[in-house]
């Protein structure tokens, strides 16, 4: 499978067109807005998330409510649309002399891709930038990990995520009875933590750092539970999954680390506090008695929980700016001042969880044969009914 995403911040909507979904497979807008309206949530999102109330409109790729085949074209429109038409319109501008475009964008801010984009494009309006590179283009790409999460229900696999950390402040508490448990517990915090005394701190760290202009980052985690073994590829390092989901999670705005399992933890233990043994019994077959490298082993699935964790940065758009220097005149500046967020990371553990879930189902749909939803969950089931008689 694979998807395109197309749209500014400012713009009139939001596109993405996803190819290679199985025919078949019901899907409802509801199902994808759900997801819309949980990134939507958190505690420290800003004065943006009052206006924009994201719905997906299904455009093309389902009739009565089942996948065609043919490409799945979504569209989201921007409510705040409205008021940037004359900054944002796709018309040429008809300019007075000495008059300049509004909301002109000089002066690049640090952490964000203004210079860098600037000097690759050749733009002088940095805005042609931030517009793109905005987390805002998110919105879609968990649209389309939406789609992806419903067609692994069908085939028995659920994701979930929850906030590990946020501005130095750690959740203490990791374990959970399942997955519809840890969905039930971070749905009703407002920092999608599993630990209620944690949870206070970071919703204190995020009130301080707000207060004090500034943002913070965090820790988020991912799992993915009934993935069958065998998933992905040792052969080539492209066809790795964990290689895969590591850039996917990397390619989300803000995020600039990202681990399986203990992960950088096994840097400091010896072997064997690292590997997972393995077992057999009747009933699940393989299996291993822990799951210290987070469901991999060799760019492949192992039939244990998948857990990967990425690492979101302090968000750069400071309402306290950092210095920076105009492109045109060369002189020192502080930072131009977009509307933002003081912190992002519970709205990121649900970007995360929808750009896991995508690679997840295309890595499924790549491996087995997908052209119908119904072939593909009885090959799916006979993998693992192969993995549990090998």
């Amino acid at each position: 499978m694979r998807y395109l995403t197309a749209g500014e911040s400012h713009g009139p909507q939001l596109t993405t067109i996803i190819e290679g979904l199985p025919a078949g497979m019901p899907l409802l807008a509801e199902d994808i807005n759900e997801e819309l309206a949980r990134r939507q949530k958190g505690y420290g999102r800003g004065r943006r998330m009052q206006i924009e109330k994201d719905t997906a409109q299904i455009a093309s790729g389902i009739r009565h409510g089942l996948t065609l085949g043919s490409p799945v074209a979504l569209v989201v429109e921007n409510n705040d649309w409205k008021h940037w038409t004359k900054i944002m319109g796709q018309e040429p501008l008809e300019l007075d002399e000495g008059e300049e475009v509004k909301r002109k964008i000089t002066r690049p801010r640090p952490g964000h891709a203004d210079l860098n984009g600037g000097l690759k494009y050749g733009h002088r309006d940095l805005r042609n930038v931030l517009e793109r590179s905005s987390a805002r283009e998110t919105t879609v790409r968990v649209a389309a990990g939406a789609v992806a999460k419903k067609l692994l229900s069908l085939l028995g696999i659920e994701v979930a995520s929850h906030v590990v950390e946020i501005g130095g402040v750690k959740s203490e508490v990791r374990n959970y009875k399942s997955i519809s448990s840890l969905k039930e517990i971070t749905e009703n915090s407002p920092v999608r933590c599993l630990d209620p005394k944690a949870e206070v701190e970071m919703m204190k760290a995020i009130d301080q750092a707000k207060e004090n202009g500034d943002s913070i980052g965090g820790i988020v985690e991912v799992i993915v539970e009934g993935m069958p073994p065998g998933v992905g590829s040792y052969v080539h390092y492209d066809r790795k999954l964990d290689a895969k989901l590591a850039a996917a999670i990397v390619s989300i705005n803000a995020f600039k680390g990202v681990e399986f399992g203990i992960g950088f933890e096994a840097a400091h233990k010896p072997g064997s506090e690292v590997h997972d043994e393995i077992a057999w019994n009747e009933q699940d077959g393989y299996y291993r008695k822990s799951n210290r490298l987070g469901g991999f082993e060799g760019g492949m699935t192992t039939g244990m929980p998948i857990v990967v964790r990425g690492v979101m940065k302090p968000i750069p758009t400071l309402y306290k700016p950092l210095q920076s220097v105009d492109i045109d005149t060369k002189e020192p500046f502080t930072a131009s001042i977009e509307r933002s967020d003081s912190c992002a990371v519970p709205a990121a553990a649900v970007v995360a969880e929808h750009a896991v879930a995508w690679e997840i189902a295309s890595a499924i749909v790549d491996q087995f044969y997908a052209d119908r939803l119904d072939t593909l969950i009885d090959t799916v089931e006979k993998q693992r009914q192969y993995a549990r008689e090998f």
